[in-house]
């Protein structure tokens, strides 16, 4: 069995979730926010047998798809306090965060 830890921009979030369970999967849901544009996201969590897994990362694939945004530069970590940059930067948001691991016992009670 896995456990598949999916960041996923909030944008993105609810349209997964849905193509996840309607695919059969069990999804938990777990707001949290980036560090580097400070913007929400989502974490889900999904446990899925091996023979499932590829099926899984398929519909997630399909549906975190990343494109250019227009944000503001964030200001350095070492730089004056209360600087701002006036001008925005092309950054790419969406995708798909995926960490995988090994689960070695399941319990559901």
């Amino acid at each position: 069995m896995k456990l598949i830890i999916a960041i996923v921009q909030d944008e993105d979030a609810s349209r997964l979730i849905s193509h996840l369970m309607d695919a059969g999967f069990g999804v938990t849901k777990l707001a949290t926010t980036g560090g580097f544009l400070r913007a929400g996201n989502t974490t889900l969590l999904v446990g899925v047998d091996d023979d499932k897994f590829d099926s899984a990362m398929h519909v997630i694939e399909k549906v975190c798809k990343t494109r250019k945004q227009m944000a503001a530069a964030p200001a350095p970590a070492g730089g004056v306090s209360g600087t701002y940059t006036p001008y925005p930067i092309e950054v790419t948001v969406g995708g798909a965060t995926v960490f995988v691991l090994s689960v070695d016992q399941f319990i559901k009670l």
